[in-house]
């Protein structure tokens, strides 16, 4: 499981010219599924990004969490953040789980993520044509794979 963890001071998905998801300051998470994905990898990166702390304490200091901050989350899938591009010009997903993997472990993912926030997390739509739009506080942007926790 990948992630793309960006600290925005806005951010909103939008399909089909309608708006499914929108927060203040928070967190953007751009997530990647792959078949070898289990509920280990979902606990472990869950309770990562709820205790991230990259956002600014009363000295400026990047000390304080997501939760701490009573910041938002939205949370997108994202496939083709396991992109291969080793040969060729032309990625390949072939890590990228299918759907029928894919979306009970994101369904997993967000309710895991909502119990650990306390709060309802936003979402897009997994599968759909989205457009997200942010402005990167910071700018901020980490990215996490579980399957290398250094």
């Amino acid at each position: 499981m990948k992630a793309v963890i960006q600290r925005v001071a806005q951010a909103s998905v939008t399909i089909a010219s309608q708006k499914v998801a929108e927060i203040d300051n928070g967190l953007l998470v751009l997530l990647g599924i792959e078949t070898a994905d289990k509920q280990e990898d979902i606990d472990w990166l869950v309770a990562k990004i709820i205790q991230l702390r990259i956002f600014s304490d009363e000295n400026g200091i990047m000390n304080l969490s997501v939760k701490e901050t009573n910041g938002g989350i939205i949370v997108v899938s994202q496939f083709t953040l396991h992109a291969s591009t080793k040969k060729g010009n032309r990625p390949s997903y072939i890590k990228a789980a299918k759907p029928e993997i894919a979306i009970p472990l994101y369904e997993k993912f967000i309710l895991a993520m909502t119990f650990e926030l306390g709060k309802k997390i936003q979402t897009g739509i997994f599968g759909a044509d989205m457009q997200v739009s942010l402005i990167n506080d910071g700018p901020v942007t980490i990215i996490i794979d579980t399957k290398n926790k250094q």
